[in-house]
C-alpha cells in the first residue's frame, strides 16, 4: 500500500504534538498505563464469556535463523547427569534429584515475544517525559525500567486483524498499517478501540514466516504507519502490540528509523509488545465473532531492565 512519507522536520513536529498530548506531569513514569483505570479493568472482566485462555506469545526459539542471529540458549544444569552411559545401570537407586536449567535470551531480538520498557528508546538524547538518556547506564535503567509494570497490565484487549480486513493472509514486508486500515478493521470486526484498551495489531508476520520461512526482518517487515499511531493516540490506548516489530522497514520517515517506537514510547509513554503470535487467538475470535477479551500481561520483575520476555494471555 502506498503511504505518505514524512520529512524529519514533519516527524519532529508530530512527536512534539504527541508529547503534549501525553502530559501527565513531570513526575510521571507510567505514561499511557495511566489510561487503564480501575473502572476499565472492572469493565474488562465482563469480556469473559467462554472461560477460554489463549497465549499470545510465540515459543522461544533456540535456533540461529536469518531473523534470529542471537538465539536464546538453554542449558541443563541438573538431573541429566544421572543418565549413565551403561543402560544396564538405569535401575540403580540414586535418591532425590532435581532437573534444573538456565536460559539466556536477547530480550529485544526479532524472534521472541517481548515487551519494551519506556527506557528502551531515546530520541535526541531524551526518553519519555524529557528524562535524560543518562538514566540508562551499563548497570541498567534507573528510570522507566520494566519494573514500572511490576503489578502486571490488565485491561480490555482488542485484536485488529488487518490482513483479514484487506482479504489477504498477511501484509508483505515493507507494507504499512495506516489509520484507514485501523478504521476498516474496527468496522469489519464491529468494535471500536477505546480509552485504556490493550491494542494488538495483526500484520500476519508469523503466518508468513511459518509458510515461507524466515528472512532478515531488520531490512524488510510490515508494520504500522505514523498515521496509525496518531489515530490510536487519539483513542488514549494503554498498550500497543503486534505480531511484528510494530515498525515497518524500510521506514516511512526520512532520516529516522523505528519512528513508531519513537512516537509511541518517547512521545506517548506507550509500552510496546513486539513479535507476538496470534495463530490461535485470531481464528478463535473469528469463530466466535468477538475480537475483544480480558487481557493479562505479566512482565518478569527484572530490576533496571529495558524490557522483558512476555506471555500475554487473552481470556475470552
Amino acid at each position: 500500500m502506498r503511504v505518505s512519507e514524512l520529512t524529519e522536520a514533519e516527524f519532529r513536529a508530530l512527536l512534539e504534538r504527541l508529547r503534549r498530548q501525553a502530559d501527565w506531569g513531570p513526575d510521571d513514569r507510567r505514561g499511557a498505563l495511566n489510561h487503564i483505570t480501575p473502572q476499565a479493568v472492572l469493565a474488562a472482566a465482563a469480556e469473559v464469556r467462554l472461560g477460554h485462555a489463549v497465549s499470545m506469545a510465540a515459543p522461544v526459539r533456540y535456533e540461529q535463523m536469518p531473523d534470529n542471529p542471537q538465539p536464546a540458549s538453554h542449558e541443563m544444569t541438573g538431573m541429566h547427569e544421572l543418565a549413565p552411559a551403561d543402560a544396564g545401570r538405569l535401575n540403580e537407586p540414586v535418591g532425590l534429584a532435581f532437573a534444573m536449567d538456565r536460559i539466556a535470551i536477547n530480550v529485544h531480538g526479532d524472534a521472541d515475544s517481548h515487551i519494551d520498557a519506556l527506557c528502551h528508546v531515546s530520541f535526541d538524547r531524551a526518553l519519555f517525559n524529557g528524562l535524560p538518556v543518562a538514566c540508562v547506564t551499563k548497570a541498567g535503567a534507573s528510570e522507566l525500567a520494566i519494573e514500572v509494570a511490576r503489578d502486571g497490565i490488565v485491561g480490555r484487549g482488542v485484536l485488529l486483524d488487518v490482513p483479514r480486513a484487506r482479504g489477504v493472509n498477511w501484509l508483505e514486508p515493507g507494507d504499512h498499517v495506516t489509520d484507514e486500515d485501523i478504521i476498516r478493521s474496527e468496522r469489519s470486526q464491529h468494535l471500536q478501540v477505546g480509552q485504556g484498551d490493550l491494542v494488538f495489531v495483526r500484520v500476519g508476520h508469523r503466518r508468513r514466516r511459518a509458510e515461507l520461512g524466515a528472512w532478515d526482518t531488520s531490512s524488510a517487515r510490515a508494520g504500522l504507519h505514523h498515521s496509525a499511531v496518531e489515530y490510536l493516540a487519539s483513542r488514549r490506548i494503554g498498550v500497543l502490540g503486534s505480531d511484528g516489530n510494530n515498525d515497518t522497514a524500510p521506514s516511512s520517515v526520512a532520516g529516522v528509523d523505528f519512528p513508531v517506537h519513537v512516537l509511541a514510547m518517547v512521545g506517548l509513554g506507550l509500552h510496546l509488545l513486539d513479535y507476538l503470535d496470534f495463530a490461535e487467538l485470531a481464528p478463535l475470535c473469528a469463530e466466535v465473532g468477538r475480537w475483544s477479551f480480558l487481557c493479562v500481561i505479566a512482565p518478569l520483575r527484572l530490576s533496571m531492565a529495558t524490557g522483558s520476555p512476555v506471555n500475554p494471555i487473552a481470556i475470552l
